[in-house]
């Protein structure tokens, strides 16, 4: 049986990152074809999890996987917001208080 918390949960850190990270490179026409791609897939991968996944994931992420390192720096090189620069909201946030309530 489906968890509603949990969805509700999933739904909430997604829209953070959507808002933070995801979008402004989905809608920039600036952005390369290739870090979009990158972030659709991240998205996917992303979509696959539960809220307590997607939070493992990002925190993966930012501690520095060979892929994520060349992603974040293809990232800011486009001159876009990268997992790293949320660390203190997205830890404020999606704690593992939020997570167990």
């Amino acid at each position: 049986m489906l968890d509603p918390t949990n969805s509700v949960k999933k739904a909430e850190v997604l829209r953070f990152l959507h808002e933070q990270v995801f979008d402004p490179i989905l809608t920039s026409p600036n952005a390369s074809g290739s870090l979009k791609s990158g972030i659709r897939q991240t998205i996917m991968r992303m979509n696959q999890r539960d809220a307590k996944g997607i939070v493992h994931f990002y925190w993966s992420a930012v501690s520095g996987t060979e892929q994520s390192i060349s992603f974040a720096k293809k990232m800011r090189d486009e001159g876009f917001k990268r997992f790293e620069d949320i660390v203190e909201d997205f830890r404020e946030r999606f704690n593992e208080k939020w997570l167990a309530n």
